[in-house]
């Protein structure tokens, strides 16, 4: 993001990021705890600039993150896992730089996770997508068959802790959680979303989501 304050932190409408993304569930009713992974140099920042500002009621515990997204979703599953969440509960995974998602699918997702393993929220790919290797492009996969996925990914506890930890094994980094469940050969289902829940990491994300928030009414 090229700023001094972590890209989370920063204000979207007057209000900070991670704001934005936590009150999304603290509002719907069948989220029953929240366990904001926050950096551990920065947990302190989040306690003071952060929380006052929520009422965040569903507050679980703060857990430390760790050196990479795999480790920190690790140290979460960890934490619930020693706070006595049962196995067959349902828990979700969401980027806290995902502020805008419309939590619509979040029951579906739920229902789904429950019955079957896993569920993702994504969309359908829009542009063509080319596999390249040393600057040479080496195939194109049939963008029909292919998914952006997105955040909020919901999963068994106890089928997402064993991938984790299986994972963690075998020295495997997947580039989402999804990925670790799939490679134990579990169904994980998708669910279409909302190509406005998009992931703000770059200076042109936030002009993006800022447009989008006018667009729906919000300064």
């Amino acid at each position: 993001m090229g700023t001094a304050l972590n890209k989370q932190y920063l204000q979207l409408g007057g209000r900070s990021i991670l704001a934005r993304t936590l009150e999304l569930f603290q509002r719907h009713p069948a989220i029953h705890s929240i366990f904001p992974i926050i950096p551990s140099d920065e947990i302190d920042y989040f306690r003071e600039q952060i929380l006052p500002g929520i009422g965040l009621t569903k507050l679980g515990a703060i857990v430390p993150g760790g050196k990479e997204r795999q480790d920190s979703v690790r140290n979460g599953l960890q934490q619930l896992q020693a706070s006595g969440v049962a196995p067959d509960s349902v828990v979700m995974v969401h980027d806290g730089v995902r502020p805008l998602f419309n939590p619509e699918p979040i029951a579906t997702l739920i229902e789904l996770a429950a019955r079957k393993g896993g569920a993702v929220v994504g969309v359908p790919a829009k542009d063509t997508i080319k596999e390249v290797e040393n600057a040479q492009i080496v195939a194109t996969p049939d963008r029909s068959r292919l998914w952006q996925v997105q955040t909020p990914q919901a999963f068994r506890f106890e089928l997402l802790l064993r991938a984790y930890e299986q994972a963690a094994q075998d020295g495997f980094c997947g580039t989402d959680d999804a990925s670790l469940v799939e490679r134990l050969g579990e169904e994980v289902v998708m669910v279409e979303g909302d190509y406005r829940n998009i992931k703000i990491t770059t200076p042109e994300d936030l002009l993006i989501a800022e447009a989008l928030l006018r667009a729906r009414g919000e300064d």
